[in-house]
């Protein structure tokens, strides 16, 4: 059933109205945790358990969210999250997420396993902002060359970073998925992973099965150094949840650290990503932005991550519902509500810039 995207009030209205819509297959693999999902409904949980010791009397009349992310200004410290296959909710997929975060002024990170090119998204996002911030997520497979290639592909096409995803040597086990016998549907393409010869993933009994060959065991912290000299973009690490990690990330040259759990799609049972933020950042001391992602569905929960020390927060499946409620304008929307909480929630926290925000907004 159609919907308005201004008849849906809260992301959490997005959720719910697109798995009412979406056929079974791509809702289950966009909503799907590892395992039986308790990391996935920890990464909401989490959020909702950090009180705010809001502060009043404060003039609050003249309000902006604006924030440095990695370097330059976004209007509001939030970041598009990298979802594969895009185009399984929605035929525009990818461009139309390109074209409304480049509207919202927010940074786009695209997925390696996207189901349209980086040169595509790029033109899309370009064609609303010229300044528009793309960042392409990356994977390090058994095939150096190609993972090189792709690299180099994404900075001759414009992109501003690459983000490593570093928490995946094996895919997680995602049950939904293999009752589903998810495969790629007909028609549609994971364009930056296929090469002469090659697999392409378009079979297999869960994504364990249909994409084990686009990852490797075998990563080490080598591969960061060796990531970082095939291309001059800056490599932002993303999946790291523990401290010693991000202090070694550090060392090992990132440029940023993502604190991430692959949204509960992983390793089942590792902490919300909330919790595992301020270890992170007292680790990393300030050397290079600290960012987060998992369960951010609030403005409340962008001032919650500004207060633990994240720079920038990152929303992942919202994008996706906002896509399969209504295709680009429903992006617009969702990314349109988060700015507007974030503002009523400063006002009422007592903060007039995000630069305000301090960690005594989560206790005295």
């Amino acid at each position: 059933m159609a919907i308005a995207p201004d008849e849906l009030l809260s992301l959490d209205d997005f959720e719910r109205h697109a798995l009412e819509v979406l056929p079974a297959m791509p809702r289950d693999y966009y909503r799907s945790g590892a395992w039986a999902e308790t990391t996935l409904r920890e990464n909401r949980a989490a959020w909702d358990r950090l009180r705010l010791w809001y502060r009043v009397m404060r003039d609050v009349s003249q309000r902006t969210s604006r924030a440095e992310v990695m370097g330059r200004e976004a209007a509001m410290p939030v970041c598009v999250a990298p979802t594969a296959l895009q185009c399984m909710a929605h035929p525009d997929g990818e461009l139309a997420t390109a074209r409304a975060s480049a509207r919202a002024r927010v940074p786009m990170i695209l997925s390696s396993l996207s189901s349209t090119s980086i040169e595509d998204v790029r033109a899309a996002a370009t064609s609303v902002d010229p300044a528009a911030r793309t960042w392409m997520q990356i994977y390090i497979g058994r095939d150096r060359g190609a993972v090189r290639a792709l690299a180099q592909r994404a900075q001759a096409a414009g992109c501003d970073a690459l983000v490593l995803t570093v928490d995946t040597p094996v895919w997680g086990i995602r049950e939904r998925d293999i009752r589903n016998h998810f495969r790629v549907p007909d028609g549609m393409r994971i364009v930056h992973l296929e090469r002469p010869g090659g697999p392409t993933g378009h079979a297999g009994r869960g994504i364990h099965e249909a994409l084990a060959w686009t990852i490797d065991a075998g990563l080490t912290w080598d591969d960061v150094a060796w990531l970082r000299a095939s291309t001059s973009l800056p490599v932002i690490l993303k999946g790291i949840c523990r401290a010693d990690d991000a202090r070694r990330g550090v060392e090992a040259g990132a440029a940023g650290i993502l604190v991430s759990n692959h949204g509960g799609r992983q390793l089942d049972g590792a902490p919300a990503t909330i919790e595992a933020l301020p270890h992170c950042v007292e680790a990393v001391a300030g050397r290079v932005p600290v960012l987060v992602d998992g369960g951010v569905r609030r403005g409340i929960d962008v001032i919650r991550a500004r207060a633990l020390g994240a720079q920038a927060v990152c929303i992942g499946r919202p994008v996706l519902w906002g896509l399969a409620c209504a295709g680009e304008p429903g992006v617009d929307r969702v990314l349109a509500i988060l700015r507007q909480e974030l503002d009523v929630a400063m006002a009422l926290a007592g903060y007039a810039s995000v630069g305000e925000i301090t960690a005594d907004l989560l206790g005295p």
